[in-house]
């Protein structure tokens, strides 16, 4: 998933230096919206993980 945000964001980039503004804005849209997906599953897998360890190493 982080792979297709930095593509569209590369997309969004290379657009909006060649004066496409409203393919840029729309691949800049799809690139927050991919990296804000990605970062929400980061954060619920570190908190699973935390989850895990405090009930593997309960005394």
């Amino acid at each position: 998933m982080i792979k297709y945000a930095v593509i569209f964001l590369v997309i969004s980039m290379i657009a909006g230096a060649i004066g496409m503004t409203g393919v840029s804005q729309l691949a800049r849209k799809i690139a927050l919206v991919l990296f804000g997906l990605f970062f929400l599953g980061f954060l619920l897998l570190i908190g699973f993980a935390v989850l895990i360890d405090h009930a593997v190493s309960a005394p």
